[in-house]
């Protein structure tokens, strides 16, 4: 058979194609979040703060959160706080200038009084090893009476304002807070306030619209007058940058509720789009669960054009003038014509065409429509989706921004509008004022509301971590049994099916960052939760004395993370990803990164694998296959995941030393050798990146910038490092095997070196981040600096003595390792203690 000849064309376009799967097979996945952003959107502005300092008045005390007959499930027992006109210790006083970070000085101080045991021995620890033990014995004085840990998990700015409107709105200041409260947030907001007369969006952003419209706003109602400097100075920034008109639209969105800006102004969000068919690739139930959850309450209350009587309110209808340029009459303002506008300063993610579009078509349905029929069905459901949520969380919701929004919502939907008196008796009204507390926290520079109601899974996870590594789990014990039975009795047990009407995954078997009532675990809080509950179970004290926990409450924690893998082989946070990158087209708020759908990261990936890998070390039987198909998928990703300068950026943890720790751990958890070409990379990456006095610092500008921004002096320290992002960066290079001894060695002197006399160590710059631009506190890096510094006493121990094998150091995912590390430990403590 004669076969005919291939064309050139054929065989060039064969070729083309080939090349093109290639190419599409070795893509970045959906997840990257993009290498450094132009140096012309570059964060290049710096906070300024004022020398003065506003302080707290003596009297707050943290106690614990009590019992309620109006709430549906049993409260965690976390801290809130109370104040008493009794004499106490003044608190520090707070320098912004010097570090606009908290030192969680009020709190430390009342657990300390309440100590009744041992003192931290006063000497100056000799080895690594007396570092973490005295370290443990200063945190153990900080420990709960329940086994967890508390802390101040503050940072953002826009969070505060939204609970003051709310509770100005519904006429409950006074009950929600009362005079010591507003004198406390006064504090607060002074304190934070920088020398333009700005806010920022967090504690260590420049000045933005976002943080200084909310917060003058909230500084207004809880009392200050707009004569005094604070409030002219803050006008003046506004009016700088175009007033309120130019605000973002969440700020926008809690002006028209306080009825000092129009809804004629506001993107249009309707409630019908929960309507939509569920394979409706734009279904809002694919969103982020932030997202939707945030987007969930603010479409009830635009469907019902929710609006403050501001008119017949002194200071609400001062604010009509003091929001706006200086003569610009609020009657007259053409509304319309500022729906999309916001300042360049705040402009991180300009809203696309695409979704300018959408909003223009969505503003011609508010005008010409919306069917009323359809209205009230899509209203109705929004509301029970509301009412969904309050229950599944205590009357928590996901996070602070909606915990505001549905406190506003409860009390419109029960009547405020026209008996306010009626409303304030509803049992969901009552319920959500009593939880407000859970996100209230008092620190040296005043009251501000959480990040979450609390970090305290994530942060007594890691304390225990750090007890197991350290061999110091006996020598503490109460402390361990008390924390052994938080974490038992704070595993999620509720939803074992899911909640799919409300687009809720099985959480059954996870555990949240915060507690378990809150109803929302999270990947890598529940991986490491996991891993600290699999490594004490195994100690004698907590096998004698502890509560014990059932295997299949472990199992359920197998089945939970194996669940949350996604398709690209990475981990997300609370659900598994439901959309696509390109849903980043219809972000709306303008002023966050990476919002709409749960994506795959790093961090949570590493996590996972570990725990994951420790698992299988004590029960090699369950679903062993599975778990290793499920590492090695996750290895992959991470790989995929890699920037080309070595790195891996932080999504979660301010920045490239924390996800590069994170990249490391997983690779090498998934058998990946330390000579890989990926560890090499990130090894040579870190060692590049170490300042002369030996440690490792990152500017929150890593973060916003996606690149790596060093400074020659950080918050609270006296140079460029920090003892949070040099511990990270040890880790990371201890467990690659980093032939750069001395380089691990000067690392460590730091870490040492920064020790305090207590056994404690300093609050330094901001550690955490979300959203790629809003930095937030992590009460838990004190304790990750105990594992750190642990990590660093057995690279000592192997320097001194030759007996502890490079490739041993602290690897969380492989028991093996572990139990010769704890023997060598131990041995090393018997010498200490001889």
């Amino acid at each position: 058979m004669i076969r005919s000849p291939v064309s050139i064309e054929t065989v060039a376009l064969t070729g083309g194609v080939c090349v093109a799967v290639l190419v599409w097979l070795r893509r970045r996945p959906a997840s990257y979040p993009g290498d450094a952003i132009p140096p012309s959107k570059q964060l290049k502005r710096e906070a300024k703060f004022q020398e003065k300092s506003h302080k707290v008045d003596a009297g707050w005390k943290p106690c614990v959160e009590a019992q309620s007959e109006v709430l549906p499930h049993q409260v965690s027992g976390q801290q809130v706080w109370v104040y008493s006109s009794e004499k106490s210790e003044d608190p520090v006083l707070f320098s912004p200038a010097n570090n606009p970070n908290s030192s969680d000085h009020i709190f430390r101080q009342a657990k300390l009084k309440e100590w009744k045991g041992p003192q931290p021995d006063s000497d100056i620890p000799l080895d690594c090893l007396s570092v973490v033990r005295k370290g443990f014995s200063f945190y153990q004085m900080l420990q709960c009476d329940d086994g967890q840990w508390a802390g101040d998990y503050g940072g953002p700015h826009f969070l505060l304002p939204g609970f003051v409107i709310a509770a100005y709105i519904t006429g409950h200041m006074d009950t929600i807070f009362p005079a010591p409260h507003c004198k406390a947030i006064q504090a607060y907001l002074l304190n934070h306030q920088q020398e333009d007369g700005g806010w920022g969006s967090h504690i260590e952003s420049p000045s933005t619209m976002f943080g200084t419209v909310l917060n003058y706003v909230a500084l207004r109602l809880v009392g200050v007058e707009a004569e005094e400097e604070a409030c002219q100075k803050g006008r003046q920034f506004m009016r700088q940058h175009g007033g309120a008109l130019y605000a973002p639209s969440w700020a926008k969105f809690w002006l028209a509720v306080l009825g000092v800006y129009e809804w004629q102004g506001i993107a249009p969000v309707p409630p019908e789009m929960w309507l939509l068919p569920q394979w409706f690739p734009l279904h809002p139930g694919r969103f982020w669960c932030h997202c939707r959850m945030v987007y969930l309450p603010m479409c009830w209350l635009y469907a019902r054009r929710f609006t403050f009587k501001a008119a017949e309110d002194p200071i609400a209808s001062a604010l009509r003038s003091e929001l706006y340029q200086e003569g610009q009459k609020y009657q007259q303002i053409e509304w319309r014509r500022y729906v999309h506008s916001v300042a360049d300063i705040d402009n991180y993610s300009p809203i696309h065409p695409f979704m300018r579009v959408l909003q223009e078509a969505l503003l011609l349905y508010e005008r010409f429509g919306p069917w009323k029929w359809l209205r009230k069905i899509s209203s109705d459901f929004a509301l029970e989706y509301m009412q969904s949520e309050d229950l599944e969380t205590n009357y928590l919701t996901i996070g602070p921004v909606s915990k505001a929004l549905h406190l506003l919502a409860s009390w419109v939907a029960a009547g405020g509008e026209t008996d306010s008196n009626s409303a304030a008796r509803s049992t969901a009204f009552r319920a959500h004022v009593q939880r407000v507390p859970a996100y209230l926290w008092v620190a040296e520079d005043g009251m501000k509301v959480q990040g979450y109601n609390g970090s305290m899974a994530w942060d007594t996870s890691f304390a225990m971590q750090a007890a197991v590594e350290g061999g110091l789990v006996s020598e503490f014990k109460d402390m361990s049994k008390k924390a052994w039975q938080w974490l038992v009795q704070e595993q999620v047990r509720s939803l074992p099916h899911g909640d799919w009407r409300h687009w809720r995954q099985p959480i059954q078997g996870g555990w949240g960052f915060s507690t378990a009532e809150q109803a929302w675990p999270v990947s890598d809080t529940t991986a490491e939760a996991f891993k600290a509950v699999l490594l004490l179970r195994k100690h004698a004290c907590i096998k004698a004395e502890g509560v014990p926990m059932p295997d299949q409450h472990l199992f359920d924690t197998v089945r939970f993370l194996l669940s949350y893998q996604n398709g690209d082989g990475g981990w997300a946070t609370y659900e598994n990803n439901r959309g696509w990158s390109w849903y980043e087209l219809l972000n709306p708020s303008e002023v966050f990164g990476d919002i709409m759908i749960d994506y795959s990261y790093v961090e949570c990936s590493s996590s996972a694998m570990q725990a994951l890998m420790l698992f299988t070390e004590q029960f090699p039987q369950h679903r062993a296959r599975e778990i290793a198909g499920a590492i090695q998928r996750g290895a992959r990703f991470i790989e995929a995941m890699q920037r080309s300068d070595g790195s891996w950026y932080g999504c979660w943890g301010n920045c490239f030393t924390y996800g590069c720790w994170f990249g490391i751990e997983g690779l090498l958890c998934a058998g990946r050798p330390a000579s890989c070409r990926p560890i090499e990379a990130c090894v040579k990456f870190l060692l590049g990146k170490q300042n002369s006095d030996g440690g490792w610092g990152e500017d929150f500008a890593s973060c916003f910038n996606r690149e790596y921004a060093a400074r020659e002096k950080l918050y609270g320290c006296d140079s460029g490092s920090t003892v949070v992002q040099t511990s990270w960066a040890l880790l990371a290079l201890m467990a690659a095997n980093c032939k750069d001894i001395e380089a691990v060695q000067r690392g460590i002197a730091l870490l040492r070196r920064r020790q305090l006399s207590t056994g404690d160590w300093p609050q330094e710059n901001v550690a955490g981040v979300f959203n790629r631009s809003i930095g937030i506190t992590l009460p838990s890096c004190a304790f990750v600096s105990l594992i750190q510094t642990l990590s660093a006493a057995l690279f000592e121990h192997h320097l001194q003595s030759g007996t502890l094998p490079f490739e041993m150091c602290f690897h969380y995912g492989r028991l093996d390792v572990l139990r010769q590390t704890m023997d060598l430990v131990m041995v090393a403590n018997e010498r200490a203690k001889g």
